[in-house]
């Protein structure tokens, strides 16, 4: 087991083994769960809690008296399994808006309770050289200097917080990211753009402050699909609100890319809030869809997603209107142990594969602070849980068409060989 000692260094406790935890309660996990930390993962101190684990000796679970909890950030591509097992001092602070996933020390080497869900290696830490990505800032910033998205894409996005898919524009390949809307319907517990000035986490990047206009969509995305590897182009990004609320300027952006180039993937990440507007966007062309939810039950849902003027029925509405197009269809399925992979939740999600035709899980991390996100949402009890590995088994062998992965794929998946086409 590790733990912290509040200086920034991090020690194993031989007296105790590593479990994990989910929803509420703390497991062993069985040794299969367990893999190497992959590259780009670090790992987090947990300030005030302590962490729970299995004496050697006695099988008993007890805490770590030696110092503070650790947890594990594992990067793109891979999905929690469980999270860190920990009690909480009554004085501790809630927790910034990262994954905390379930960390121990073995054979010299740090391991988690993860599964690489992704074979798409587009956010690899050692596919990233910063000469590289500061050169391709230059170059583009010189190429569009009146457009105030991409300099928003690289002083904010790519230079400041080193997202992942703004760093992959600058260099000129991949995923374009296309962030559009200042404004958002919903009011999202864990909201990573926006907290309000009361709460108790701050958020942990700025959000857009203007309006772009389809001119400068248009001005940068159609090269990128005309000369990148596998291109894709996405509105909706974290450092923004809804872009369907920007559904008219996102729509002229599309006609006006179509009349240019034919090729690559036009992609919308979103709340799936207005399926009309969805259905206006996929008469322009948009390719692919992929709607944001912690949860397929509606109650779950509106707890923490506090929308405004929509409802959960219209998420499903929104992907049954690109499913009638043809298009492609994802959920951004923020993964929570013990909520995720409870019983309720997997009929629940069932339900919504059948109705929508949904063709692909994105099987993300939820990052939040376990505690005060079942406290928000009022959760005393998650029920039975089946544990995430086993949920997944479970409907690809109801669902086998249906695919896992972490990212948006290109339209090369989508149309081609989903398992042999991605980005090298």
């Amino acid at each position: 087991m590790l733990y912290s000692d509040g200086k920034g260094n991090i020690f194993e406790d031989r007296s105790l083994y590593a479990i994990g935890r989910s929803g509420w309660d703390a497991f062993e996990v069985e040794l299969a769960s367990w893999i190497p930390l992959p590259e780009g993962g670090s790992l987090y101190e947990l300030p005030d809690r302590r962490g729970i684990g299995i004496d050697v000796r006695t099988g008993e679970m007890r805490l770590c008296e030696k110092g503070w909890a650790v947890a594990a950030f594992i990067p793109p591509a891979h999905t929690g399994l469980y999270l860190a097992a920990f009690e909480s001092k009554p004085e501790a602070e809630t927790l910034p808006l990262f994954c905390y996933t379930a960390a121990g020390w073995f054979n010299n080497q740090f391991y988690v309770t993860a599964l690489r869900i992704e074979q798409d290696i587009r956010q690899e830490s050692a596919g990233y050289h910063e000469n590289e990505i500061e050169h391709g800032v230059e170059k583009l910033l010189k190429a569009y200097p009146h457009n105030r998205l991409v300099k928003h894409l690289a002083e904010n996005c790519c230079l400041t917080y080193h997202c992942p898919a703004a760093r992959n524009f600058f260099i000129g390949r991949w995923e374009c990211p296309v962030p559009s809307s200042p404004a958002c319907n919903a009011n999202c517990i864990g909201c990573i753009s926006f907290q309000p000035s009361d709460e108790t986490i701050t958020s942990t990047q700025d959000r857009l402050q203007f309006k772009p206009s389809a001119e400068e969509i248009v001005e940068f995305t159609v090269p990128h699909l005309e000369t990148a590897p596998y291109p894709i182009v996405s509105f909706g990004q974290g450092c923004e609100g809804e872009p369907l609320l920007m559904w008219e300027t996102i729509r002229e952006s599309i006609t006006e890319m179509r009349k240019h180039t034919s090729k690559g993937s036009i992609n919308i990440n979103t709340n799936g809030s207005k399926p009309d507007a969805v259905r206006k966007l996929c008469e322009a062309g948009l390719n692919s869809i992929r709607v944001s939810t912690n949860s397929a039950r509606k109650h779950i849902y509106e707890k923490y997603y506090l929308p405004n003027n929509y409802v959960f029925e219209d998420i499903v509405e929104s992907l049954k209107v690109v499913n009638s197009f043809g298009g492609w269809t994802s959920i951004n399925y923020f993964v929570f142990p013990g909520m995720t992979d409870s019983e309720e939740e997997y009929e629940a999600l069932r339900k919504l594969i059948r109705e929508t035709g949904l063709k692909m899980i994105q099987w993300r991390n939820f990052n939040i602070d376990p505690d005060w996100y079942l406290g928000k949402i009022r959760v005393t009890d998650t029920g039975n849980a089946f544990g995430i590995a086993n949920i997944m088994k479970e409907l690809k062998e109801e669902f086998p068409d249906l695919k896992y992965g972490y990212f948006n794929p290109p339209i090369e998946r989508i149309k081609g060989d989903f398992a042999a086409d991605f980005a090298h």
